[in-house]
């Protein structure tokens, strides 16, 4: 994906991978800093071969962040990871609001489609004029993946993980939301201005500040809200 391309050929790439954690539902790289992304892998029996495995601590980070390209979703999770862990977070173009805030600001009254599953839907439901859950394995009311095309173009305000980064879906969908406000969401997110480029609006991602405490709960199989020793900051456009 050519976003994908921007945002590594962007990056210093002056360091190299000290630490690499690929957990149960969280992958953590050490390069300059540490950085996150959700840990996704292909269907069981098999999630396929990562590259290297046991050898990544010592690489150049570059050759990691350019696992963000590979089909293979857990080598992509650690690419991801990688390139969040090589960017130099201004958070003084930073703000703590809560992406869920935003969503129900931009949201109330409005037609708003969700992209995934997020904590903060019941909360969408009461103040969205009409809100619609696009899932790749859809439960209850939720819509196949495939529905985003008939979707996504009659709503106003979108709502994205980050992990469409890692599964290759990004730029698919934000061909979809042209003239929408597009807030991308989760670990995953890069708080960088090259999202912006390509349509997002506000770009609600995590900083590690306490890494000891991160890495305890990742390895121990947190769900998101359960892991400590990060900063969540939003990036407007």
């Amino acid at each position: 994906m050519k976003v994908l391309d921007d945002l590594i050929s962007n990056l210093d790439n002056n360091f190299r991978v000290q630490e690499v954690y690929a957990c149960v539902l969280w992958t953590a790289v050490m390069t300059q800093h540490w950085g996150m992304a959700s840990s996704f892998r292909q269907e069981h029996p098999c999630h396929g071969r990562i590259r290297g495995v046991g050898q990544m601590r010592g690489k150049p980070s570059i050759e990691l962040a350019e696992f963000a390209l590979s089909d293979n979703l857990l080598e992509a999770s650690i690419g991801m990871a990688t390139i969040n862990s090589l960017l130099d977070i201004d958070e003084a173009k930073c703000s703590n609001i809560n992406a869920a805030d935003i969503l129900v600001e931009k949201g109330k009254d409005q037609n708003v489609a969700i992209v995934g599953h997020f904590p903060f839907t019941e909360r969408l439901k009461k103040v969205a004029k009409k809100l619609w859950i696009l899932e790749q394995k859809p439960r209850g009311e939720d819509l196949p993946a495939e529905s985003a095309k008939d979707i996504l173009p009659i709503v106003d305000v979108v709502g994205l993980t980050g992990t469409s980064l890692i599964n290759h879906t990004f730029e698919n969908i934000m061909k979809l939301c042209k003239d929408k406000f597009v807030v991308m969401v989760g670990p995953t997110s890069p708080l960088s201005p090259i999202l912006f480029d390509y349509g997002v609006d506000v770009i609600s991602g995590v900083k590690v500040i306490e890494a000891k405490r991160m890495l305890a709960c990742i390895s121990e199989g947190a769900m998101f809200k359960q892991i400590e020793g990060l900063k969540y900051l939003s990036m407007r456009k």
